[in-house]
This record gives C-alpha cells, sequence and structure tokens, in this order.
C-alpha cells in the first residue's frame, strides 16, 4: 500500500467509503474494508503532510526564512489585491 500514489489511494479509500455505507457487506467484510479505509486514510494524511512540507521549503525567502500565507486561488474575490502573485504579504499568525 505503501506504493500507492495519492490519486490511487484516495480513488480506493473513497470505494470503501461507498461500500461501507451500502451497509451490505457482512461484518467480517465490513471489518476487513474498515480496517483497509482507515490505513488508506492514514497513507493519504501521510502524503499530504510531507507535500505540505515541501511547499514550506519551496516557499522559503532568499534569507531562507519561510513566509507563509493562506493559499489563494486566482479569482478568489478576497485575492484581488494579490491577484499578480508578485507581491509577497506578512504572515498573520
Amino acid at each position: 500500500m505503501a506504493n500507492l500514489k495519492f490519486e490511487e489511494a484516495l480513488s480506493r479509500l473513497e470505494e470503501a467509503v461507498k461500500s461501507l455505507e451500502k451497509g451490505e457487506l457482512p461484518l467480517e467484510e465490513s471489518l476487513k474494508v474498515f480496517e483497509e479505509g482507515i490505513r488508506l486514510s492514514k497513507n493519504c494524511l501521510k502524503m499530504l503532510d510531507e507535500a505540505e512540507k515541501k511547499v514550506e521549503v519551496l516557499s522559503q525567502d532568499k534569507d531562507g526564512k519561510r513566509r507563509t500565507r493562506p493559499f489563494e486561488l486566482k479569482g478568489n474575490p478576497d485575492s484581488e489585491a494579490s491577484s499578480s502573485g508578485t507581491e509577497e504579504r506578512p504572515s498573520h499568525g
């Protein structure tokens, strides 16, 4: 399972959830699916955490200091002032 890509793990997790939500599996099978879902969930969380750490490293400034700021999608009404993406704002927190 450690070799799964994030998208594959997430897809398998979604299938496990759908299968459990139907409520048609016998108890033993439900437990196996649930256990696999927990493993997949932990695996996805680990991959997301690793990706977040990589983003933090990539967003360091020239002096090596991390500059964290909220992720902003283009077209977000709250991010009109920084739509160019070149202006760096101080972190809030």
